[in-house]
């Protein structure tokens, strides 16, 4: 949404449903359902990419194709959004590089270094100060040294970059969780 007010790109998205419709405010913004308006998630990225996009959100990155394509949008200079199911910020690099063959696997480390700036991992509390739920997000930000170990296949090593790049705005679940439980927000139990 804040692209959507700040920026004059050309936003695409593609769910599973979709589950939030963006009225175009600066940006112009066009969604994709899976199974109304295309047939996958591979064949929307592969559509949207003629469509000369600044933004992409990939609901679901579910299989080789859709990740090889979202990687690649990205490393020719698309800014893309995509979801992952992981438990940590590691691992959803892990996964994006394990879903490859091993032959690829080297390149893709290399390419995904290249492009990646972030990966946000998340899990859902249900709040007991108040109704709802709220988010303990772990925060990766990809500098330069956290890049460098993207290609150099030491991806178990991030946690603790993560744990000494609190400056650059990176932060570990089990921090996050904490905060919560302190504020108030989630049980004991829960955290």
């Amino acid at each position: 949404d804040e692209a959507n007010r700040t920026r004059k790109d050309h936003i695409i998205t593609v769910e599973d449903p979709i589950e939030f419709v963006h009225q175009s405010q600066s940006c112009v913004v066009n969604h994709r359902e899976v199974g109304v308006h295309t047939k996958s998630f591979s064949a929307a990225l592969r559509g949207a990419l003629r469509e000369d996009p600044d933004i992409i959100l990939v609901g679901e990155l579910r299989d080789l194709e859709t990740i090889s394509l979202a990687v690649e949008a990205a490393s020719t200079g698309h800014l893309v959004f995509g979801t992952l199911h992981t438990t940590s910020a590691p691992k959803t690099v892990d996964r994006i590089i394990e879903v490859f063959p091993s032959s690829e696997q080297m390149q893709i480390r290399s390419t995904l270094a290249d492009g990646l700036r972030a990966v946000i991992a998340q899990v859902l509390f249900k709040r007991i100060d108040v109704k709802g739920r709220c988010a303990a997000m772990e925060i990766l930000i990809a500098t330069s040294a956290v890049r460098n170990l993207i290609r150099e296949s030491k991806t178990f090593q991030i946690p603790s970059m993560m744990q000494t790049g609190k400056k650059y705005g990176m932060q570990l679940l089990d921090d996050a969780i904490m905060d919560l439980f302190s504020k108030g927000w989630i049980s004991g139990e829960e955290a």
